[in-house]
C-alpha cells in the first residue's frame, strides 16, 4: 500500500507513471484490454507454430455459434481465427470468449479488406442460403479457401459461378456436408458398400422438423425453397453415398398446405423419389410440420438404419441380426473442418467439393419441376 504526505508528492506519484487524471478502474481497464490481446496474439502464435490454418467464420447465428464455434476448439489441424458479424454487441462477445485479435474482426461492410489479412487462410460461410453465392465469390477474389454452408447455393447457375471464382482464385471451396465424416453414416456406407447383407433392394429416408412463423427458412428468396432446400437435402444426400450414384431420374408429390399465414411461398411437406441407375429407388420425404428421422436400406439379407440417422449428436443404429451401430466422443463438424484443412496442406481435393453442391442443386431443381408438374424429370449428366 502507499501513503502519499502530501498532494505535491500525490501529483509526482502520478506523473512518473504518466496517469495524471486518470482514475484507478480506467487504468485498469486498460490492463485488461492489453491482457487480453496479449492472451489472444500469444494463442495465434501457438496455432501458426503447430501448423494449423485460420478460420474466419462469415455469419454468427445459431449453427456457428452453437456447433462451429464449439468444433473449433476441439479441430487438429485449423483454428477460429476469425469472425465476420453486423452486430457489434456479438462481435465484443466473440472476441472475448474465443481470444479473437481485433484485427481478425469484420463486418459485411468491410469485408473484402480480409485479402490484406495473411493471417486468416479459410473463410466458413454460415449465411442465408441467398447470401451463400456472394461471400463465397467475395472470399475467393480476396484470396480464401472457402467452405460454403449447404445448400451450397438456390440455383446451379450460382453454383457455376461459385466454382468459377474459387478456381480462378487457385482456392479450394468445400461444401458444409458434415454427414461424410460422421462415424455413424460412414458405417452405413460400408455396410452397403461391402454388401455385408447383400446387394441393396430399396433405400428410404426421411428428416422432417416443425418451424416457427416468421423464420427466414420460410422465405423463398432467402432459402431457394422449403424444407426441401433444408432437410430434404440430408435424405438426396444419403442416396447418393448409399448408392455411390448419381440419379437419373425424380419424381415427386407435395401436399395441401395446412397453414397459408406460415407456409406463404414454400412448399410445407414433400414427397420424392430417386430413380437409380442400378434399378433402386430412393424413397425421401421432408417436411417442416412433423418430427422424423431415418435412413433404412433394406438388402437381400437383411436390413441396417440410423433412427435417427442426420442429426449432430445421439444418432443411432440397429441391423436385422440385431448388432447396434453406436459412437460416442467426436464431432461431424471438427472432423469435416480438419479435413478441409488437411486437404489445403496436401493440395488433395477435398470429398464434398463445390462440384457435389453444383450436383445436388441440378437435382433438386428436378425434385422441384417434378413437384409442380406431377412428371417423372430425367437429369442429364454435367
Amino acid at each position: 500500500m502507499f501513503f502519499y504526505h502530501n498532494t505535491q508528492s500525490r501529483r509526482k506519484f502520478l506523473a512518473k507513471l504518466g496517469i495524471t487524471g486518470l482514475s484507478l478502474p480506467f487504468l485498469l481497464s486498460q490492463c485488461d484490454s492489453e491482457n487480453e490481446k496479449n492472451k489472444s496474439q500469444d494463442q495465434a502464435n501457438k496455432n501458426k507454430r503447430e501448423g494449423k490454418l485460420a478460420i474466419a467464420l462469415v455469419g454468427l447465428g445459431n449453427y456457428a455459434t452453437t456447433q462451429l464455434a464449439p468444433a473449433l476448439l476441439r479441430t487438429e489441424h485449423c483454428y477460429l481465427a476469425g469472425i465476420v458479424t453486423g452486430t457489434p454487441s456479438k462481435a465484443e462477445e466473440w472476441k472475448k470468449k474465443y481470444l479473437i485479435p481485433e484485427k481478425n474482426i469484420y463486418n459485411y461492410g468491410n469485408f473484402d479488406s480480409i485479402k490484406d489479412n495473411p493471417d486468416i487462410d479459410i473463410v466458413y460461410v454460415v449465411l442465408p442460403n441467398n447470401m451463400h453465392p456472394e461471400y463465397t465469390i467475395r472470399a475467393a477474389q480476396a484470396g480464401k479457401h472457402v467452405i460454403c454452408e449447404k445448400p451450397m447455393a438456390i440455383s446451379v447457375e450460382e453454383c457455376d459461378k461459385m466454382i468459377a471464382a474459387c478456381k480462378k482464385a487457385g482456392k479450394l471451396l468445400s461444401v458444409g456436408y458434415r454427414l461424410h465424416f460422421d462415424p455413424y453414416n460412414l458405417e452405413m456406407i460400408r455396410l452397403a458398400k461391402e454388401k455385408v447383407y447383400g446387394d441393396l433392394v430399396n433405400l428410404r429416408s426421411a428428416f422432417s422438423i416443425t418451424t416457427e412463423k416468421g423464420i427466414w427458412r420460410l422465405d423463398k428468396k432467402m432459402a431457394g425453397g422449403g424444407p426441401m432446400m433444408d432437410v430434404g437435402i440430408y435424405c438426396l444426400q444419403a442416396v447418393c453415398y448409399m448408392t455411390g450414384m448419381e440419379p437419373i431420374a425424380v419424381t415427386a408429390q407435395t401436399f395441401p398446405i395446412s397453414d397459408r399465414s406460415k407456409f406463404i411461398d414454400v412448399e410445407e411437406t414433400v414427397n420424392f423419389q430417386m430413380e437409380m441407375p442400378n434399378g433402386i429407388i430412393g424413397e425421401c420425404r421432408a417436411s417442416y410440420s412433423e418430427e422424423d428421422c431415418f435412413l433404412r436400406a433394406d438388402s437381400e439379407r437383411g436390413w441396417f438404419e440410423l433412427r435417427p440417422s442426420f442429426y449432430y449428436v445421439d444418432n443411432a443404429g440397429i441391423t436385422s441380426d440385431n448388432k447396434t451401430i453406436k459412437y460416442s466422443g467426436f464431432s461431424q463438424q471438427a472432423k469435416q473442418m480438419d479435413a478441409f484443412a488437411l486437404s489445403i496442406k496436401n493440395k488433395t481435393p477435398g470429398i464434398v467439393p463445390g462440384e457435389m453442391g453444383r450436383r445436388d442443386l441440378k437435382i433438386i431443381e428436378a425434385v422441384y419441376e417434378a413437384m409442380q408438374t406431377g412428371k417423372r424429370v430425367t437429369i442429364a449428366k454435367g
